[in-house]
């Protein structure tokens, strides 16, 4: 799943559809993913629990603000029969449809015309994408934890250019999420924006055990706001790297990586966007600063309950 191609043995990165049962502070295991991956957002009370393949383990907190919520994921499995279950005539037995019907979740209204929003469970907060992004609210994404590299996991993902490469199997230009991001002091966004990016640019561009050789250059943080709910506006920090790698099978070496981390308590919920710059239909540096922006808390009154129709699986 990676911008550049390149793997990290058979997993890059790692995707989770499993249920969650909540999102605050928590801190990858170890173990393995790699490059820039893609694919379920946060709330108030920590209480995360592990993705299917490569388990995590998450300390629960509860942000200031009430900026988080519980949250589930739902993960649908197709099911297929693979016996030989002809009947004595030899007519083959047919298997019967079975109905998926999902659970209800929060939306929100977008802020940017044209684009797409993308809301965390019970949609305490959102962001926008542009059109040809494809958000997807109910995954975790992220590369876990090695020798060499920090981790990352997010929620409330989207992401775009998937399967742009035909050389690597789920590969992705690009994709954003919102990371639960702790630094010893909760009023220094600045520093909450630098862990971030830093766990997101040395975790998806470097193979997890090394050597460590993507080349990342901070750009100067930018001070700005965050938009609660309630309307009140906390601090926030702005932050973009670039990221230079050796070139891979896909042929990209070069991604952007931007931040935004508001000031809500003992732990920053960070939203993060990263995209190859090498690739047509990724985000540039002003993309990922628009996407950025559009990051705010959701007023109660513009949250809508929906539920997505039921699908059936053959």
């Amino acid at each position: 799943m990676g911008l550049f191609g390149k793997k990290r043995g058979d997993s890059p990165g790692y995707e989770d559809n499993a249920a969650l049962d909540g999102f605050g502070g928590y801190q990858p295991s170890d173990s393995s993913g790699y490059t820039p991956a893609p694919e379920t957002p946060a709330p108030a009370e920590p209480e995360p629990q592990k993705p299917a393949k490569q388990p995590m383990s998450r300390s629960g907190r509860r942000a200031m603000y009430g900026f988080f919520a519980t949250i589930g994921v739902i993960a649908v499995a197709a099911l297929s029969n693979t016996g030989d279950r002809s009947s004595d005539s030899g007519a083959p037995t047919t298997r019967a449809p079975v109905v998926y019907t999902p659970s209800p979740r929060v939306v929100a209204p977008p802020v940017t015309e044209g684009w797409q929003s993308v809301a965390g469970k019970d949609g305490v907060y959102a962001y926008d994408v542009p059109p040809n992004w494809t958000p997807k609210p109910g995954t975790i994404h992220g590369w876990e934890k090695g020798t060499q590299v920090p981790g990352i996991t997010m929620v409330a993902s989207a992401f775009v250019g998937e399967g742009y490469c035909p050389q690597e199997k789920g590969s992705r230009i690009g994709g954003s999420g919102v990371a639960n991001v702790k630094v010893s002091d909760p009023a220094d966004v600045t520093a909450a924006a630098k862990k971030a990016v830093d766990d997101l640019a040395v975790s998806a561009y470097n193979p997890e055990n090394g050597p460590l050789t993507a080349k990342i250059t901070p750009e100067a943080p930018q001070t700005t706001e965050f938009t609660l709910g309630t309307g009140k506006k906390v601090p926030a920090s702005i932050l973009l790297a670039e990221v230079v790698t050796p070139p891979g099978q896909c042929g990209a070496q070069r991604a952007l990586v931007g931040v935004i981390a508001p000031q809500l308590g003992d732990a920053s919920a960070a939203l993060a966007v990263y995209s190859g710059q090498d690739a047509p239909g990724g985000a540039d540096r002003e993309l990922i600063l628009k996407i950025l922006k559009t990051y705010r808390g959701v007023p109660e009154a513009d949250r809508k309950t929906i539920t997505p129709p039921p699908s059936t699986l053959r």
